[in-house]
């Protein structure tokens, strides 16, 4: 389950954000089509030979220093790198081989996680590869030239990135127990919602082994069901620069959302919803887990008739893009509606492995087909053919049309929620795909 997860990290200037964003190439520059929410450029995913993880840029790393900005971007990095699977360390040729070079490394070394050095800058190989041997004397294994402007030499990187991760440690777990990752901005209650859940049901707490990321994982038992709750407090800095502690926030969001089926997303009631919360919203939507969103610290707002259904408004307004979701109003605190998120937790969980007939869907898809014309373009109307179920996790369908660009995004939006008005898919993203069938036209 999940991704295995590479941080690019270096000194300063060495290249580190060009080669993330050469890697992630057009992916990361294009915003999702999700009003509200703007991604942040700190995380990509990409494939290499079937291989697909999630990427990490980070702010530089100065070992020795005093300037407060350049202390906080080294916290950044040992966050990024404590999350890592893999890390990439990346030297620039130009500069050569600096003591600062030597420092990180060590820094790298202590950290115990499989390390792939980079040379970047080589723009010719023929004129700095006695340069790029220098690097041998960092003792961290073989330097591998690459050019991040120009593109050179990333294919035998991204094989020593694959040769460095364990495929044994993402391979489907045999463990069915539904994992659950609490997620949301700093301080909103994460971790008192799972104290107040362990305590409430007075539960046996056992440890759970294997991760080295900074999420805690939690077995929690309730009436009889087992669930994993994977907690993302996480590390506390004394520096609380807060956009940055917000932004890199986001790298063990993604940790954990990878290795979770159903996140429940915390927002602060005391704030309102926020855009922090529409990038973590919209991570578990892209992933397709399943999703909850838990207004904690609802005893600290004054309240009369309209105030549920008013913040209720702001909420889907914000996240218009996952209008599926469940909103339950809480306190960690108090305990207010605690024991109720798992109730909700079991529909989710229920209706993210469900299974529709391909009979049954069918029906459906004609009865929306007749209900409503779909489009046409100069004279050419769409025609859908059959539906049928591909994969469950989050649920995944295939629509076979004669023409794929006949299908507009609004008249997909609308077999989507005949799909829902019928199976419901609470607290699930649904995907559908469009395959045009051979010798249609």
């Amino acid at each position: 389950m999940g991704r295995p997860i590479l941080a690019i990290v270096g000194r300063p200037n060495v290249g580190k954000s060009t080669l993330f964003n050469t890697l992630a190439g057009e992916r990361i520059s294009i915003v999702k089509d999700y009003p509200g929410v703007t991604r942040d450029r700190i995380y990509a995913d990409m494939e290499w030979l079937g291989h697909s993880f999630s990427m990490i840029d980070t702010g530089g790393i100065e070992m020795d220093t005093k300037d407060m900005m350049l202390s906080h971007m080294r916290e950044q990095a040992d966050i990024a790198i404590e999350t890592a699977d893999v890390i990439l360390f990346l030297v620039d040729v130009r500069q050569g081989l600096v003591d600062a070079d030597y420092k990180v490394a060590d820094m790298l070394r202590q950290s115990g996680k499989p390390l792939v050095l980079v040379v970047n800058k080589v723009d010719s190989f023929e004129k700095y590869m006695t340069d790029v041997y220098e690097f041998y004397n960092l003792g961290i294994g073989d330097p591998h030239p690459v050019s991040a402007s120009s593109k050179l030499g990333l294919g035998d990187m991204l094989d020593a990135v694959i040769e460095q991760i364990d495929p044994g440690k993402w391979e489907e777990e045999e463990d069915e127990r539904p994992r659950v990752a609490i997620v949301g901005k700093p301080n909103v209650g994460k971790s008192s919602l799972i104290n107040k859940l362990l305590g409430e049901n007075r539960v046996i707490v056992s440890d759970v082994a294997g991760t080295t990321r900074d999420a805690i994982d939690t077995q929690i038992t309730y009436e009889d069901k087992e669930y994993i709750f994977i907690d993302t407090a996480g590390l506390r800095r004394k520096n609380k620069i807060k956009e940055d502690i917000e932004r890199y926030s986001i790298i063990r969001t993604v940790a954990a959302i990878e290795r979770s089926d159903v996140v429940v997303l915390v927002i602060d009631a005391t704030e309102g919803v926020t855009e922090q919360d529409a990038k973590i919203a919209g991570i578990a939507h892209d992933r397709g887990r399943g999703l909850i969103l838990a207004v904690n610290k609802w005893d600290a707002v004054e309240k009369d008739n309209h105030t549920v259904k008013e913040y209720t408004g702001r909420i889907r307004e914000v996240l218009s893009f996952v209008p599926y979701a469940d909103i339950l109003f809480i306190s960690a605190l108090t305990g207010q509606r605690t024991i109720k998120l798992f109730d909700i937790l079991d529909t989710v969980i229920q209706n993210h492995a469900l299974r529709i007939q391909t009979g049954v869907l069918n029906e459906i898809l004609m009865e929306a087909v007749a209900m409503q014309q779909p489009p046409s373009d100069k004279g050419k109307r769409l025609k859908l053919f059959y539906m049928t179920q591909v994969g469950i996790k989050p649920p995944t369908f295939v629509i076979f049309v004669n023409k794929k660009e006949l299908m507009h995004f609004s008249y997909q939006r609308y077999i989507e929620n005949r799909i829902r008005d019928t199976f419901g898919f609470a607290g699930t993203p649904i995907r559908i795909f469009i395959r045009e069938r051979k010798g249609e036209n």
